[in-house]
């Protein structure tokens, strides 16, 4: 099996720290184990060829194939449910009411895998806005990395989950009509989604700051200066009085500038 050596583990750390905030620094065997049969059944003879190549041509599929196999995109509906609750019960009718004269809000899931965390957060704007959902304008923005997993997202087939309530699955599920036996989200959840490609080391420039950004279980593969730069980008594009929501998991350092409300909930006062 090929061995990655010192000089190319400390490249292929490098180049992925310093251009997607992926900390390898520990991962040398992780690294070797889960891509070295792969690398060989793609023609390559060694991992300096490999290491050489990204580095050189920053492929989109090759970064994209790197990242599929040194990270996990784990995700599920209903995840850290009582993110949800608090999203429901306490974030929606404060935004709602800051938000009422242009009755837009303005919410990213940053990380967004395959799409059930916008999903879900689309299924609880329906639910909460009910027959005046109509009347709002609450598209998600969930971006990735990588175009694979959004790939999926924008196509989705999913297993009923459990966790989502009987009357979710009746209201904003469909079995896809592929013979697969699995589900797809309906078309008005579908449509309430705006999927990008986008790397969270990348300035964040879109055109509105965000009442709420949910970027959950995302950070937990970058050391901590990566971590801290990102936050404060994140709380540049929060409106004031919005909410950062990261992973139960998770940990921001003592310097955030956001002021934590609750575990893994935090506000721009």
């Amino acid at each position: 099996m090929m061995q990655l050596s010192d000089s190319d583990f400390q490249r292929m750390v490098r180049f992925m720290h310093d251009n997607y905030g992926i900390n390898l620094t520990k991962k040398r065997q992780l690294i070797n184990n889960r891509l070295a049969l792969s690398l060989k059944n793609q023609g390559y003879s060694s991992f300096t060829e490999f290491v050489d190549q990204l580095i050189s041509k920053k492929d989109s599929h090759q970064i994209d194939f790197v990242l599929s196999k040194l990270t996990t995109n784990y995700t599920y509906f209903m995840r850290e449910k009582d993110h949800y609750d608090f999203f429901m019960n306490v974030i929606l009718p404060d935004i709602t009411k800051k938000n009422e004269a242009k009755k837009v809000l303005s919410i990213w899931s940053a990380g967004c895998s395959t799409g059930e965390e916008p999903y879900n957060i689309s299924m609880c704007l329906k639910e909460y806005f009910g027959a005046s959902a109509g009347a709002w304008d609450t598209r998600v923005l969930a971006t990735d990395i990588s175009p694979r997993v959004l790939s999926q997202a924008k196509d989705p087939a999913y297993e009923m989950p459990n966790d989502i309530p009987s009357s979710w699955k009746t209201r904003y599920f469909v079995k896809r009509n592929d013979g697969s036996g699995l589900y797809t989200v309906t078309p008005e959840i579908r449509k309430n989604v705006i999927f990008r490609t986008f790397n969270l080391m990348d300035p964040i420039r879109f055109k509105l700051n965000f009442d709420v950004i949910f970027c959950r279980n995302v950070m937990i593969y970058f050391d901590h200066p990566t971590k801290d730069a990102l936050v404060n980008r994140f709380y540049n594009a929060t409106k004031k009085g919005g909410y950062l929501m990261i992973g139960h998991s998770e940990n921001l350092s003592k310097d955030c500038p956001y002021k934590m409300i609750r575990p893994a909930t935090f506000q721009k006062k």
